[in-house]
């Protein structure tokens, strides 16, 4: 378990505490838990929540998009066609509401379903020309985006970041690290 000492160590490391750490700390100091790892959870989850309000907001306001549908177009865009499967895994949502956000989709005209002819149970999606055309258009106002946060570090912290979170996605998914 890491101690107060280390959590404080941390905190130092990575500048001042926000409130929440602090009434962390304030209400778990003594409750023999390991507040470096509550800490690295924490900051985690917080750091992904406001980038993706970001990108919602900044990148994605006008195009009538749900982060969901946007990440159904991106994973669409960088593989090709997909079975449903391989597209809800990689847009990290279930089967379900990848339904849902598929059948949105497909009524605006951005995807296309298509039934395979060996399984009629499964069932793949594409872009459509309307779909390429919105997610090549979005793209660079996303990527902009993206870089002006990855600026808020410096280049080292940025490089060392991605290197720590890449292993960490690895051992929890049984990925190799890159």
């Amino acid at each position: 378990m890491g101690s107060l000492a280390e959590f404080d160590d941390l905190a130092v490391q990575s500048e001042d505490l926000g409130a929440q750490e602090q009434a962390v700390m304030a209400r778990l100091s003594d409750a023999g838990l390991d507040l470096p790892a509550m800490a690295l959870a924490s900051n985690v989850f917080r750091a992904a929540t406001a980038m993706r309000r970001r990108l919602e907001q900044a990148a994605l306001r006008d195009t009538d998009l749900s982060w969901t549908a946007f990440k159904v177009l991106w994973v669409l865009w960088i593989w090709g066609e997909r079975e449903t499967r391989f597209v809800a895994v990689e847009a990290d949502v279930t089967k379900g509401t990848l339904t849902g956000v598929v059948d949105t989709l497909e009524r605006r005209g951005m995807v296309a379903r298509r039934r395979h002819a060996d399984d009629r149970r499964l069932v793949s999606v594409a872009l459509t020309d309307d779909g390429t055309s919105l997610i090549e258009s979005i793209f660079p106002a996303f990527n902009a985006q993206e870089r002006a946060m990855a600026d808020l570090l410096h280049p080292a912290d940025q490089h060392a970041l991605v290197r720590g979170l890449r292993r960490l996605v690895a051992s929890l998914t049984d990925e190799e690290p890159r």
